[in-house]
This record gives structure tokens, sequence and C-alpha cells, in this order.
């Protein structure tokens, strides 16, 4: 694998970017090479950055093609679902996320391009970058930034930026 100096390279220290290091929280599950639905692992591998998304009632628009959450933005994490690991609206029928939440988790989102976009079921929903809930606290299989951090980031990421999680970190 070769990493680029546009990626974003997650490392036993930290997530490293432009020159930078930054904290950050795998999943509960430690990091994988064996990603499965609901198991909380960060799934290694080299996952492009696909879109940006944004809460516009509590930030203004980090980078000119992030996307604004509106009410109702849900994403499906149901292996049952024909739309498994896409963006849905409400009302839907089958297990889903809710992407605008009451706390501040989801304010400002990275999503990659794992299993997307044909999700294949049971390997795994969707893994976003995005904010962490306290330092060391682990995420569902997503990596968690300090919100200042993920902002940063936000403001510098492009089309070309890719999230790295090397296999040398499974089992971590």
């Amino acid at each position: 694998m070769t990493v680029r100096a546009t990626d974003m390279v997650v490392t036993p220290r930290g997530l490293r970017f432009r020159g930078r290091l930054f904290p950050c929280v795998p999943g509960r599950g430690g990091i994988s090479a064996a990603k499965r639905e609901g198991d909380g692992a960060t799934p290694v591998g080299v996952h492009r950055i696909v879109g940006m998304l944004y809460r516009p009632d509590r930030m203004a628009r980090p980078a000119d093609w992030a996307v604004p959450i509106r009410p109702g933005d849900l994403w499906s994490d149901d292996v049952r679902d024909p739309d498994y690991n896409l963006m849905v609206r409400a009302p839907h029928g089958f297990g889903h996320e809710r992407l605008r939440r009451a706390d501040r988790l989801y304010d400002l989102v990275l999503l990659t391009d794992w299993n997307w976009p044909e999700g294949v079921p049971g390997k795994g929903s969707a893994i976003f970058v995005h904010r962490w809930r306290a330092p060391g606290y682990p995420t569902a299989g997503c990596v968690g930034l300090r919100p200042r951090d993920l902002r940063w980031i936000a403001e510098r990421i492009g089309y070309e930026t890719r999230l790295v999680v090397p296999e040398t970190l499974a089992g971590r």
C-alpha cells in the first residue's frame, strides 16, 4: 500500500494528516481485517472519502462540497434493507441510524467508501470519520476525533483524500 500526502493515516499514536498528528479513537471492537456488521470494529484498508455531511443549524458549511443533514436523513444499517448502507429518508421501514442526532456526534461527518455503494449485507455498514464522545471513548466502528481537529481536517480534504487503516494495527 502506498500512502499519499493527501491521506489520513491511523497510527498507534493518532491520525496523521498533512504533517500533523491528531488524537483519535477507533471502534470499540478495535481494528479488524475481518469487519462484519455489529462487531464495533474499524476495518483495515484504504477507504476513499466519498462525501461530507454537516448540520447547517449548528455550523457553517465546512467545504463547498459538504451536504447539509436535513431532518429525516437516516443511514440504513439493516442487512434486510435493499438500501443497506445508504443514506435514506424517514419514514423508513428498516433498521437505521438517525443522522440528525440530538447530541453533536454527527454535526460533521466524513463518509468513506467502506462497503459502499453496493453494500454486501453483513460486511458492515457505514464507516464515518466523526466527532468523538470523549477522549479514549471508542466509536461503534468509525474513527472519532476532537471537534476542532475534525473541522480543521474537513476544511482541507478533497476528493483524493483517503482514510488509511494499516493492517499492522489489526487486533488492537
